[in-house]
């Protein structure tokens, strides 16, 4: 079933500062609102002043300008016409950067050196010029970006398969993360998607004969011109943010809408580690939390909800030193339609419930796994096809990185003992994006060593069960509370 896993001013602050501690020392450990409001205009005022002197210097000087120096800046960058930009387009972001990002972090069987080299992809990718993303901005706005916020960052904070992150600071003095979306990133996605279906049918045509290439591809092509519109992407992050409310480890940045458009999306900044930061400087028990954490948040989103994040690499995670994560990005969802994970479930219960591989071959075929009349083995069947659940068919499980790297030596061996089950199966359109998270997920698990009661785990959002750890009992705490609400 995983054979084709498809494949970023002093005195008044102080006086701020001295009435939050003495609100403090009155036996307040929060900030009260006339505190808040007073940091607030405190930080709107420094930055007012500040742009308006820096706009007033440029009049007098004639030089100085925002234009200018984003014109000294372009010179730093690869990305600085629109002819750049749709070469880069070409070579590296859309569907490619994808891809590239997948590898980067699912294949452990890569050296190390490769690995490192990929990891790049998740948030480093090679920015556009300044005066590109401030074109972006004032095209969708109608004004440059240091007319409409207090504070703009000319360069990126992080770079990836479709737009770039600037920091920003609103009029009301609010901390923001805005995304720009690269100019010429549609037709560039439509040419990978375009080159995609010819690999996937001669792949198909080759070894893969039960693959349809034609209906991944649409799949692919339907998600993908999903994440181009940055006012769905909104509309998704309103959609998890107001679902995730209150949750007790799971955050979803806040959505700032009057600055989004179809090629912007506004969120709150969120301060927090990368996953590398996390990895070398979190305790072991930490990690565990946060591991569960990014678990627990797609399978509250895939059984409960039915709508899902299905970009789960590292990149789009900030981590937080008491193991909560933010997740950031909402580009790429997937929202079961009617009868969809109907169809999809009753095949992944007999591997992971019934445990009965005649019962699974049944209902791959009635769920388009496999075609009538493939003759295979149904034993062989289920040992390949369990593989990436074995977590679930046990007690207590831990992933690793070894793990990782064996499974998918197992999943992708198409001259080993597994090789007519490889070349039979076929990936349904619907499991495109789930069969992404469950992959993406394990490989973040594994890279945390993460253990715990799996299928324990699993049966809280598949049978109602108990809850099988801490996490899971705040979580259900959480619900009950909503529910009574």
């Amino acid at each position: 079933m995983q054979a084709k896993a498809v494949a970023s001013m002093a005195s008044i602050v102080a006086l701020a500062a001295g009435l939050a501690a003495a609100a403090q020392r009155a036996g307040k450990s929060k900030a009260t609102p006339l505190t808040s409001r007073f940091g607030r205009s405190a930080k709107v005022w420094k930055l007012s002043a500040r742009n308006s002197a820096r706009f007033a210097v440029s009049r007098v000087r004639g030089i100085g300008s925002a234009e200018e120096r984003r014109a000294q800046l372009d010179e730093q960058f690869a990305i600085r016409t629109a002819e750049d930009v749709a070469q880069e387009l070409g070579e590296m972001k859309g569907v490619l950067m994808k891809a590239g990002q997948l590898v980067s972090f699912i294949f452990e069987g890569l050296p190390e050196e490769a690995q490192n080299a990929l990891a790049a992809l998740q948030a480093d990718a090679e920015p556009m010029a300044p005066s590109l993303a401030a074109g972006v901005v004032e095209g969708d706005l109608g004004k440059p970006p240091e007319r409409i916020f207090l504070d703009w960052t000319d360069m990126p904070v992080a770079a990836a398969s479709i737009g770039q992150v600037h920091r920003a600071t609103t009029p009301d003095g609010r901390d923001v993360a805005v995304k720009v979306q690269y100019p010429g990133v549609h037709d560039a996605i439509e040419s990978d998607l375009d080159a995609a279906e010819v690999m996937y049918a001669m792949f198909s045509s080759m070894m893969l004969k039960g693959l349809d290439a034609k209906g991944l591809v649409d799949e692919l092509r339907s998600r993908m011109r999903e994440e181009l519109d940055y006012r769905l992407e909104a509309a998704n992050v309103a959609e998890f943010e107001q679902r995730f409310a209150g949750h007790p480890w799971a955050r979803v940045p806040e959505l700032v809408p009057e600055f989004c458009t179809e090629r912007l999306l506004t969120t709150e900044w969120v301060d927090g580690m990368s996953f590398d930061e996390f990895r070398r400087g979190a305790s072991a028990d930490t990690k565990q939390r946060a591991a569960e954490v990014v678990w627990r948040f797609a399978q509250n989103a895939i059984h409960r909800y039915g709508i899902f994040n299905g970009d789960p690499h590292p990149g789009n995670y900030k981590f937080h030193h008491d193991g909560s994560v933010t997740f950031l990005d909402y580009g790429l969802v997937k929202r079961w339609s009617p009868g969809e994970w109907e169809t999809l479930n009753p095949a992944m219960n007999a591997i992971i419930v019934d445990r009965d591989p005649e019962l699974l071959v049944r209902r791959m075929e009635s769920s388009g796994f496999l075609r009538d009349g493939h003759g295979l083995d149904p034993q062989l069947v289920y040992d390949y096809v369990s593989s990436p659940y074995v977590p679930y068919l046990t007690d207590e499980f831990t992933f690793t990185r070894d793990w990782m790297r064996d499974t998918l030596s197992t999943i992708f061996d198409v001259q080993g003992p597994h090789g007519p089950v490889i070349e039979q199966l076929n990936m349904p359109p619907s499991f495109v994006i789930l069969d992404r998270v469950i992959w993406g997920v394990s490989a973040i698990l594994g890279k945390l060593e993460a253990h715990g009661p799996w299928r324990a785990m699993l049966l809280e959002y598949t049978a109602d069960g108990p809850p099988a750890t801490d996490l899971g009992a705040a979580e259900a705490d959480w619900q009950s509370r909503r529910a009574d609400a």
